[in-house]
């Protein structure tokens, strides 16, 4: 238990909240404790009768039966594995930006799925699984029964590979589009084209959340280029540095394996 312990501790912080909220709601629903069924209510609930903790519910909430619990473990993993990457990654020492990341794309996919959510828990992590997809384009990764490809294309085969396996798809679509807005606001459209600057932290986040580094709020300027590694990632890749045509986000390096 110990090495349990010690193990859970080591995840980074956000990513460790985030990762036992979405274990312990999904099965306080399955012990029949809390009745998150009538998530699918989710117009009435939130908007006639005011039940604001909806939404964040649904983000946590994932129904296991025997036919998706295969599912709900494999984007469990994608979550611990591609948070914590990006947490420690382009992310680290920066808590604050990482939390308006997940706010940001927390409240574009309430905002499409309404009036008639799913399950936002696939969508938010395939959102964060994107942004880190994109901070590491032009890794190889590997993936199951041997393929191997850019990490470019990891929330596409991920989307396939959970349709095959779930029989759907706009939940993954969902979030591969929300991650798209986030970075190409936050990064690619400021850096890489010279536009302005749609997105920053708000002030407030980083009081509660203040850097853990010296230096200024936000990201600054893109670093420079870094070869791309490749990575072995039996459930759909995993952690490294990553590499680009672009300069935005080359000079992050992700937990390597």
């Amino acid at each position: 238990m110990s090495d349990i312990g010690e193990w859970f501790r080591s995840i980074p912080l956000i990513t460790r909240y985030w990762f036992a909220a979405s274990i312990a709601v999904p099965f306080i629903g399955k012990l029949g404790l809390i009745d998150f069924r009538n998530l699918m209510l989710f117009s009435e609930l939130v908007f006639s009768r005011f039940q604001i903790w909806r939404p964040v519910t649904a983000t946590f909430y994932f129904p296991i039966t025997p036919n998706t619990g295969f599912l709900y473990l494999v984007n469990l993993y994608f979550l611990y594995h591609y948070s914590t990457r990006l947490e420690t990654g382009a992310f680290d020492g920066r808590p604050a930006d990482y939390v308006f990341m997940l706010l940001f794309n927390w409240i574009c996919i309430v905002v499409s799925s309404h009036p008639h959510p799913d399950l936002l828990m696939i969508p938010m992590i395939m959102s964060v699984l994107y942004v880190w997809a994109q901070f590491n384009k032009d890794m190889i990764v590997s993936f199951w029964f041997g393929t191997r490809f850019k990490a470019h294309y990891l929330p596409w085969v991920i989307l396939a590979f959970n349709f095959i396996i779930g029989g759907s798809f706009v939940n993954e679509l969902t979030g591969n589009l929300v991650g798209h807005l986030y970075f190409f606001l936050m990064f690619k459209y400021p850096m890489d084209l010279g536009g302005r600057s749609f997105l920053s932290t708000p002030e407030f986040l980083y009081r509660f959340f203040p850097n853990r580094r010296g230096g200024v709020s936000g990201f600054g300027a893109p670093p420079s280029r870094r070869p791309a590694p490749q990575e072995h990632a039996g459930g759909g890749g995993g952690g490294g540095g990553g590499g680009g045509r672009h300069n935005w986000g080359q000079g992050f390096r992700l937990g390597g394996e």
